[in-house]
């Protein structure tokens, strides 16, 4: 498992190119039948790939349990989401089997013993993205196609924003401790997932790019809003965004994007709006 400690706002300001990206970017998520894994300290975020292709492979494989998280397995303090990013998989929770397309979604929580990944077909391997945060407190796992999202159109081409954000983990979706989750897809000709630039102050976001064009990027802008800083990021990469950094980004084309937030409230529009001519 890949550690990474908190950074503060005033240390971030000095940091290098190289530095910044050990810092925050999550590269490699994907690798044939391991689990790949990255705790964060920042509310103590942990972002996993989980790729089956000849094997079925387990949520702990390769994790030293009790070092890192000091319980016996890892969701018996945690809660956890993720998306389907590749071929038809399955997923097995405590026994009962969980079918994922392209882009479904499925919240496992906290509590959950045995977790095991598998793909329907090893040529075309599923490609399980998940994001995990501690838990206090028990809910019902629960399979959400992307067709149940709660969809919420925003922008539009004039301002190369247009897209529709799909809550999956959302309270107007189902209740879970403090995790939320979604998909935001930008349409053809639009490459900005958001502005005006915000900030959390009371959460932590994790943001995973996917669906991005072969020799394209996205340039994922953070840091704060009077010293932004930016991260070029490729297709099947994510990006750690602390509760003082801006996240928004600006792509060479469009793509789609996953978020993960954790943190004190689960109120979607609790965010700090900088004015555009604002940021420096």
């Amino acid at each position: 498992m890949d550690i990474r400690y908190s950074c503060s706002q005033r240390d971030f300001k000095r940091y290098t190119t190289e530095e910044t990206r050990a810092e925050f970017l999550i590269e490699n998520l994907f690798v044939a039948d391991q689990v790949q894994a990255t705790y964060s300290h920042v509310d103590r975020a942990v972002t996993l790939g989980i790729m089956p292709v000849s094997e079925k492979v387990s949520i702990d494989k390769g994790i030293d349990i009790w070092k890192n998280f000091g319980t016996e397995y890892f969701l018996e303090r945690r809660e956890c989401g993720m998306f389907n990013v590749g071929g038809s998989g399955r997923v097995c929770v405590d026994g009962e089997v969980y079918a994922l397309d392209y882009k479904d979604c499925l919240y496992i929580t906290r509590g959950a013993k045995e977790v095991t990944f598998e793909s329907v077909d090893s040529g075309k391997p599923a490609k399980f993205y998940l994001v995990s945060y501690p838990a206090h407190c028990s809910y019902e796992n629960k399979l959400i196609r992307i067709a149940d999202a709660a969809k919420k159109p925003l922008g539009a081409l004039e301002t190369s924003n247009k897209r529709t954000i799909n809550q999956f983990i959302h309270p107007s979706v189902l209740k879970t401790c403090q995790l939320s989750m979604g998909m935001t897809v930008l349409e053809p000709g639009s490459v900005w997932n958001t502005m005006p630039a915000h900030t959390h102050e009371r959460r932590m976001e994790v943001y995973f790019y996917f669906e991005v064009p072969e020799n394209n990027v996205v340039f994922h802008m953070m840091g704060e809003g009077q010293q932004t800083r930016h991260i070029v990021m490729q297709n099947e990469q994510a990006v750690i965004s602390p509760s003082w950094s801006i996240h928004a980004g600006a792509g060479t084309s469009n793509y789609t994007f996953i978020w993960a937030m954790g943190g004190e409230n689960q109120a979607f529009d609790d965010m700090d709006e900088i004015p555009t001519t604002e940021l420096r």
